[in-house]
């Protein structure tokens, strides 16, 4: 049965933020989010058993307790969440999830950040970030200088359904899309994300340095999820492309 299950205390929110981290192409959501959630110190505060996740338990490294591969993070101080997903979802399953997680983002009056990579062989050049929205939400992307996409395009997986379904229910939601690798781990580009697009938004401030520095490091831990988002097809993974690659 779908549902979302709080953890622990019921937070004391007004109208929050909540930014998703599906993972996808160059996982610059995940990597952003999961950075989001260390880095203010979050509390896990909800599970997600949407029809169609994977059955699993999550564990970390000297740690026993064990927790669902989809949750929720909050941090009452600066009225936010942030869904944390440490494994990817079936094509068959995008639509359970999105209309699942939908329905508990309305229910809560919250206001989605939905993140997208879009691959591009840049070289040295800083990630450029972009900016899409549904209902009356682009206003935020005006006030805050993101960038309008140059050229049609589409998004794809859990990110392209969730918007999808915002897009059907007329709700205001934010699309931020950086360019990123279409193979590795980008750590880069999450910072973008986090930097220029999240921390304003969101009205938080971040340091990002740590994902630059430990670019490397990161990319290896990673690598091995990337490469399964990669041999996904470009409906189960998350991404944004050029419509006329998607026709």
């Amino acid at each position: 049965m779908a549902q979302i299950r709080v953890q622990g205390p019921e937070a004391d929110l007004e109208e929050p933020t909540i930014v998703e981290g599906f993972p996808g192409v160059g996982l610059v959501g995940k990597i952003a989010t999961d950075h989001l959630v260390s880095e203010l110190d979050m509390r896990y505060y909800a599970s997600v058993h949407c029809e169609g996740l994977p059955r699993i338990g999550v564990y970390r490294g000297d740690e026993r307790s064990v927790r669902p591969p989809v949750r929720l993070y909050v941090s009452e101080e600066h009225d936010l969440l942030a869904l944390q997903s440490d494994a990817p979802v079936s094509a068959q399953a995008v639509e359970n999830v999105a209309d699942c997680v939908t329905s508990w983002i309305v229910e809560q009056d919250a206001t989605p950040i939905y993140l997208s990579g879009l691959p591009d062989e840049r070289e040295d050049d800083r990630p450029s970030l972009y900016g899409i929205s549904t209902g009356e939400a682009a206003e935020t992307l005006e006030t805050h200088g993101v960038a309008v996409p140059p050229e049609d395009g589409v998004v794809t997986g859990p990110t392209g359904a969730l918007i999808n379904r915002a897009a059907q229910l007329e709700y205001g939601c934010l699309g931020l899309v950086v360019e990123c690798s279409p193979q590795f781990p980008d750590p880069e580009a999450a910072s973008v994300l986090l930097e220029d697009g999240i921390a304003p938004i969101a009205d938080v401030s971040l340091d990002v340095r740590e994902l630059v520095e430990r670019a490397e490091e990161i990319r290896k831990k990673r690598e091995q999820l990337a490469q399964q988002m990669q041999a996904m097809g470009q409906d189960e993974s998350t991404q944004a492309q050029p419509l006329r690659m998607y026709q």
